[in-house]
């Protein structure tokens, strides 16, 4: 037990540091799966609305891919139990992913794990304390989200089974990220790899799901290759097989196991795959700002380029699948235009998607800008600007990284999307129409790129709102209009203000006035950087 001494202390000080953030996802975790699933029992109150409903999703790969498995949903928690796993479970994951690598390898990169460990404590202390944070974490939204759709009226047994599968997704992701964080020396790449684990295991359900409609056959079982298809596997009020659950247990065991290798391998502030040296002397390229926070940050973007390509692709694809939605349901119709506008089914559809695909560009957006806090906090960028290296030019390279690679990623995947759904439809004019439609994207993502830049000049301790500001502007952008938001709210996001796109006018104003907003934004933050002290 000596490698575990100092956990409690540990636990207690994360508890103290994350008080807020940790608050911040339990309570809008709940709430939205709470509010979401009250929405669903009003929307599909009668079982001929229901009928309509699984009548047009059951048969249909795009929607299952962009659910979940549809296992009965003559019952508003089978239609819950469809709409939100997938969702909430990538929610879960990503939030246990950034908690554990915060608490382990973040630890290390800044040097306080090594500062703490001179005083008593056990070589395991900070990852054990980061997993049971993180559990903990991931237990009070499965409790709270049970009670919560108890009281919706959903049955309890559904309701319980939907909040442990959601959550083990939670666990299995915090245990891939203690992994990660065992392999690599920075928390960025054991963020990245990790991410890409739950990037594939999203694929892999939507692939298995798209395929279930069908006749699938082997295709359909991708599911059971992915966590996040476990916690459909485990059928919440369609019959609940709680042994799938079991299967949870036994992947976290074997993780333990290979985190149990791998932690007695390396030293404190290293990873088991050792980096390889740099050349003596940096190349010409790597002699101005701009130069350097690109080879800081190619990686990440070369790996996001090509997650984007994928899904873009995938969506695109099944584009076409749609139309049949228009035909059969009009119920349904309506419901996707709240989410993807106007014009004819595939329209709303690939509105939908390119809607979705900006936001989690955002997330690239977001990382990356906040870059610019992660290199002061880590102290690499002293060195930079005790050369002639301006604190605007240094912060404004970092900055247009991220807002040059936002605009590649919507590209990448609007185009991906164009022409996987250009060559179903015989079209290949869809690649530029879809293109500029997830181009039209942009002002938002650039958006969230001036809230970082002005967290980061004015109130440097606070950027990690920014993520909070992201997650704020998906549910809203996303949902907002399911969920009958008010106006006034609904213009909290960005994603609301950008036409939908293609099918919907476009409209030149709204995209000018974000443009402005995050020019403002990101003016405002760099005026603060120049005048307050650096760390």
């Amino acid at each position: 037990m000596r490698d575990y001494a100092g956990t409690g202390e540990l636990l207690r000080l994360a508890l103290r540091l994350d008080r807020v953030r940790a608050s911040a996802w339990i309570i809008g975790m709940v709430i939205f799966t709470v509010a979401s699933a009250s929405a669903n029992n009003d929307l599909y109150s009668t079982a001929a609305e229901r009928e309509q409903f699984a009548e047009s999703v059951r048969s249909n790969p795009a929607l299952l891919a962009l659910g979940g498995r549809a296992f009965d949903l003559s019952t508003t928690g089978g239609i819950n139990a469809y709409q939100l796993i997938a969702f909430m479970g990538t929610l879960v994951g990503l939030m246990s992913i950034l908690f554990v690598v915060r608490h382990t390898r973040l630890e290390e990169e800044s040097g306080r794990a090594e500062l703490a460990g001179s005083a008593v404590l056990g070589r395991k202390a900070w990852l054990a304390s980061g997993l049971l944070l993180t559990i903990g974490v991931n237990a009070a939204i499965a409790v709270l989200t049970a009670l919560g759709l108890i009281a919706t009226g959903l049955p309890a047994g559904g309701s319980v089974a939907y909040a442990l599968g959601v959550a083990g997704i939670g666990v299995l992701f915090a245990f891939v990220a203690g992994l990660t964080a065992q392999l690599t020396d920075s928390a960025r790449s054991a963020t990245g790899i990790a991410a890409a684990v739950l990037g594939g295991s999203y694929l892999l359900r939507a692939a298995g799901d798209a395929a279930s409609g069908t006749d699938g056959g082997a295709m359909a079982n991708l599911t059971w290759l992915s966590p996040i298809g476990w916690a459909e596997l485990a059928r919440p009020w369609a019959g609940e097989r709680w042994w799938v659950l079991l299967v949870f247990a036994g992947a976290v065991a074997l993780l333990v196991l290979g985190i149990g290798a791998l932690v007695d391998r390396r030293d404190i502030g290293s990873g088991v795959l050792k980096p390889k040296l740099g050349p003596v002397n940096a190349s010409a390229g790597l002699r101005n700002p701009l130069a350097l926070a690109w080879r800081l940050q190619r990686g990440s973007l070369v790996g996001w380029g090509l997650g984007f390509l994928v899904v873009g692709a995938a969506f695109g694809a099944l584009a076409e699948g749609t139309v049949s939605i228009a035909e059969d349901n009009p119920d349904i119709d309506e419901l996707l235009r709240d989410l993807g506008g106007s014009g004819d089914i595939v329209d709303v559809f690939l509105a939908t998607i390119i809607s979705l695909t900006a936001m989690i560009v955002g997330a690239y957006a977001v990382q990356s800008a906040l870059r610019l806090s992660a290199e002061e906090s880590g102290h690499r960028a002293d060195p930079v600007l005790t050369t002639p290296v301006r604190r605007l030019s240094w912060a404004g390279s970092h900055l247009i990284v991220a807002a040059v690679g936002s605009v590649g990623m919507l590209a990448l995947a609007g185009a991906a999307a164009g022409l996987t759904h250009g060559l179903n439809s015989g079209d290949l004019g869809e690649v530029a129409r879809v293109t500029g439609a997830a181009l039209a994207q942009v002002p938002a993502v650039w958006t969230l790129i001036g809230v970082c830049a002005l967290l980061f000049g004015l109130l440097p301790r606070y950027t990690a709102v920014s993520w909070a500001v992201l997650l704020v502007a998906l549910v809203i952008g996303q949902f907002g209009d399911l969920l009958r938001l008010d106006q006034v709210v609904l213009n909290l996001s960005p994603f609301s203000h950008i036409p939908d796109l293609p099918g919907a006018a476009f409209e030149a104003p709204p995209l000018l006035l974000l443009l402005a907003l995050a020019a403002g934004l990101t003016c405002v933050g760099l005026a603060g950087l120049r005048r307050r002290d650096m760390a």
